[in-house]
């Protein structure tokens, strides 16, 4: 046989494969279109379509019984937009995130839901709240941690006063890139990005433009990405895809200061989310006002050999030098072990309120 013949028949078989995939793909469609039937027969409601428990599962499910060559997150991944355009068949997710089109929190949005939701760009993390809120979309997606800079204050205020419930989280490798319309660094006069940004680039900043004259905060990298493409002699730190979008040049790439730069996400929601079998449980709580009375509260834990992944303060809004603790615990509130300690923990708090529990970010 020659080498023509030979790659002929890979082809043929390759053509088979992918008619086969495609009849599997339909199939598994037609099956997802009859859930939304019975749960609509049962009245259920279109956001109750999407289980993050059941998607998370099922991505461990494929991840572990993938046996390559594909690598075990290609698989997830290709089953993410799977799972997504089956859901989509059954009614499309309506998604608000932080924008404008081309932001971080938008790859995340895509990541967590894959391509086939309805995505709703938002101005501020306020307006993704109250979109969801007032169901102008099902579900949220927000940043609230970078691994180099900490928390996002503003999305942990927005939980002290809104019945919203955390569903998920997603982990996002961010990569920033200067934009411009400039020819070269040294026409650069002023930087625009979101402050986290503009931290987790300083010492790029620092050494490569040291005659820059303004680093100016605004609401997401996307947004300085706009700003830029109408403003000369400026630059935006902001994705590959935001300089896609806005038409600009990518001056420098990959500028943040710690390689490994990391951003969590939280999706935000109005359901309660069931165990998954690898589960945050995220609480708000409040401290009775007594020495020692921190060490008391977290205690319950302690003995139940919960761990704790994160503590912030934050201020409560409700009295000077009062203060509200953001929780991050291994388990979902259901297990015996967690339900049982916050049993405990609700007696030695002021107050004490489940965020939400939601599964650990899979891919």
């Amino acid at each position: 046989m020659s080498e023509l013949e030979a790659l002929q028949a890979i082809r043929n078989q390759i053509d088979e494969t992918d008619a086969q995939i495609q009849q599997l793909l339909n199939k598994r469609t037609a099956m997802a279109e009859e859930v939304a039937r019975v749960k609509i027969a049962n009245g259920e409601q279109v956001g109750d379509f999407y289980r993050p428990e059941r998607e998370a599962m099922v991505l461990r499910q494929v991840m572990e019984r993938n046996t390559g060559p594909l690598s075990d997150v290609e698989m997830g991944r290709l089953f993410r937009e799977i799972m997504s355009a089956c859901l989509a068949a059954e009614k499309p997710l309506q998604v608000a995130y932080l924008g404008p089109e081309g932001s971080f929190t938008q790859a995340a949005a895509l990541k967590q839901f894959g391509g086939s939701v309805q995505l709703q760009a938002c101005g501020t993390i306020a307006d993704v709240f109250h979109a969801v809120e007032t169901d102008q979309a099902n579900y949220g997606v927000v940043p609230v941690e970078n691994s180099t800079e900490g928390m996002v204050s503003h999305t942990l205020d927005r939980f002290i006063n809104t019945a919203l419930k955390i569903n998920g989280e997603v982990s996002l490798r961010v990569h920033h890139n200067l934009l411009s319309n400039a020819e070269s660094l040294s026409g650069v006069k002023a930087v625009y990005a979101h402050p986290q940004a503009l931290a987790q680039c300083r010492h790029w900043l620092s050494e490569h433009l040291p005659d820059c004259e303004q680093l100016i905060p605004v609401s997401s990298n996307s947004e300085a990405a706009k700003k830029v493409s109408a403003e000369p002699n400026s630059a935006a730190i902001a994705s590959d895809r935001a300089a896609e979008i806005y038409g600009l040049a990518i001056l420098a790439k990959n500028i943040e200061d710690e390689s490994d730069n990391t951003t969590r996400f939280l999706v935000i929601g109005s359901q309660d989310v069931g165990p998954s079998g690898h589960d945050k449980t995220a609480l708000l709580v409040s401290t009775k006002n007594k020495p020692g009375a921190l060490q008391v509260l977290l205690k319950p834990l302690s003995d139940s050999g919960i761990s704790m992944s994160r503590i912030e303060s934050r201020p409560s809004r409700t009295g000077m030098w009062e203060y509200v603790f953001f929780i991050d615990i291994e388990g979902h509130c259901k297990d015996k072990s967690v339900a049982e300690a916050l049993a405990l923990l609700e007696q030695e708090s002021s107050m004490c309120r489940v965020l939400g529990s939601y599964p650990k970010a899979v891919l």
